[in-house]
């Protein structure tokens, strides 16, 4: 179906989609076009998903690779589970018009930054979290009892990540110093899709040419809501999973330091002398303490215990 040509012209050509070329004028938009009522109903959705702490960090490049790992796993299995239900769909009357499995799908590109960041063996060190599980729950659901809602979750997912996506690929490749090349970074790349711009449109032109009465328009805009809801609440899931992570390796550190002082203690040639005068600031008794102690078996391990922690806990905040 081709649109009428007005004014301000933006063409996309589709081999998918027979090659057709659709020209958009966004002034020529009317207040219930679907595209509209999305763009009003989740302003403010879209504007908390945006202000979170998680993205705010993420923009000024405080982004830990480990998170950012467990970031890409969430995301693979999300995609995963929204691209399996469009191909289920893509017949349906809702869903064939913005059917674009070459522009848009994205669960092997994840799979290619998967097996970047944790080897060959990707898919037996991921699992989905607890946080993306109601995520992926509702998308099979959608799909298998109200596949209309899938244009909710389809428009939420993949607008964005032609939109902002593209600002954090490049945060993420300067924050965490990845190969310019893409390693790492193939979800942000959409090879099939040569204007961005231009895509946006056709897909928001096709999106406001689906027949559908004003309460399914509105049960979209719902569902796009919740969908912004469970972004927000994938990224708190990764935050209290490396928190929680941190946490632990204090408590390791804490339990080597408990674990140390008797063993020194137990050391005979070691008395509670030297250990007042060290602590007095003396470097000679300090020196020959610091001596004393790595001859010791069980200090030796206290030691190895203390260093293990603290590249373990280096790597988690620095690589």
């Amino acid at each position: 179906k081709m649109e009428p040509q007005v004014k301000s012209e933006s063409k996309f050509t589709s081999e998918k989609n027979g090659g057709a070329s659709i020209v958009v004028d966004d002034e020529a938009l009317s207040p219930t076009d679907l595209s509209e009522m999305l763009a009003e109903g989740t302003k403010e959705s879209h504007d908390r998903a945006e202000n979170c702490q998680f993205v705010k960090d993420f923009l000024r490049g405080r982004i830990q690779r480990e998170l950012f790992k467990r970031g890409t796993a969430a995301l693979y299995f999300v995609y995963s589970a929204l691209e399996e239900e469009i191909e289920k769909n893509k017949d349906h009357p809702h869903i064939a018009p913005i059917y674009f499995p070459t522009e848009l799908h994205r669960h092997e590109a994840l799979a290619r930054d998967l097996e970047y960041f944790y080897g060959e063996d990707w898919e037996s060190q991921i699992s989905l979290s607890a946080g993306t599980k109601p995520y992926v729950d509702r998308i099979h659901e959608v799909g298998e009892k109200d596949p209309v809602l899938l244009v909710a979750h389809s428009y939420t997912r993949y607008m964005g990540d032609l939109s902002g996506g593209q600002i954090l690929k490049k945060v993420a490749q300067r924050a965490l110093k990845l190969p310019p090349t893409g390693e790492g970074l193939n979800f942000y790349y959409f090879e099939g899709i040569h204007s961005h711009k231009s895509f946006k449109q056709l897909y928001r032109s096709r999106m406001n040419e689906l027949e559908l009465q004003t309460d399914t328009k509105e049960r979209i805009i719902d569902e796009s809501n919740r969908a912004f809801g469970w972004t927000g609440n994938l990224q708190t899931d990764m935050v209290k999973i490396h928190e929680m992570m941190m946490h632990s390796l204090f408590l390791l550190c804490a339990v080597t330091l408990l674990y140390s002082f008797p063993f020194s203690f137990s050391c005979p040639s070691i008395t509670s002398s030297t250990f007042l005068t060290a602590a007095n600031g003396n470097p000679t008794y300090a020196c020959h303490l610091a001596m004393m102690l790595l001859r010791h078996p069980p200090c030796q391990v206290a030691l190895a215990a203390w260093v293990a922690a603290l590249a373990v806990f280096t790597a988690c905040y620095l690589l």
